[in-house]
């Protein structure tokens, strides 16, 4: 799989001695490296909060499920400013008439009717809006 050697890729070029596992030190010379601020005491937080075997390093299964994570939390705060264009009005969901002027903005004219049914295909708990989980589950 492609995705798995970009990884090791990546892996080996921040396991700066070659044995094998990432340190605190090279994980916190790896996110300087690409224009990231971490310091010691955060690196060896994350390392010990991702170390799956005990020995203070991250291996290269460890590594994935960290990028993976920082991956996951940059999608979630590209959805919540998603939200919260749809959401327009302050109310902490998107209303059938918040999405309508939002499609209106998008260039597309939907009746208010059209957007209840819109929401109602991901509207969880039926309460007529879409919540941000809602929202999120209706990109997914």
């Amino acid at each position: 799989m492609e995705t798995s050697r970009q990884y090791e890729r990546v892996f080996d070029h921040f396991d700066s001695n070659g044995d094998g596992k990432i340190s605190a030190s090279e994980l916190k010379h790896c996110v300087g490296a690409i224009g990231g601020e971490i310091s010691e005491e955060e690196a060896e937080a994350v390392v010990v909060l991702m170390d799956s075997d005990g020995d203070g390093l991250l291996g290269m299964e460890d590594f994935k499920k960290l990028v993976e994570g920082a991956e996951e939390e940059e999608k979630v705060k590209d959805l919540k400013e998603a939200f919260r264009m749809y959401e327009m009005d302050g109310k902490g969901c998107i209303t059938p008439q918040s999405l309508k002027n939002m499609l209106r903005r998008l260039g597309e004219s939907k009746s208010i009717e059209d957007c209840k049914l819109m929401i109602s295909q991901f509207d969880i708990d039926g309460d007529g809006v879409l919540s941000f989980d809602e929202f999120r589950t209706m990109m997914s």
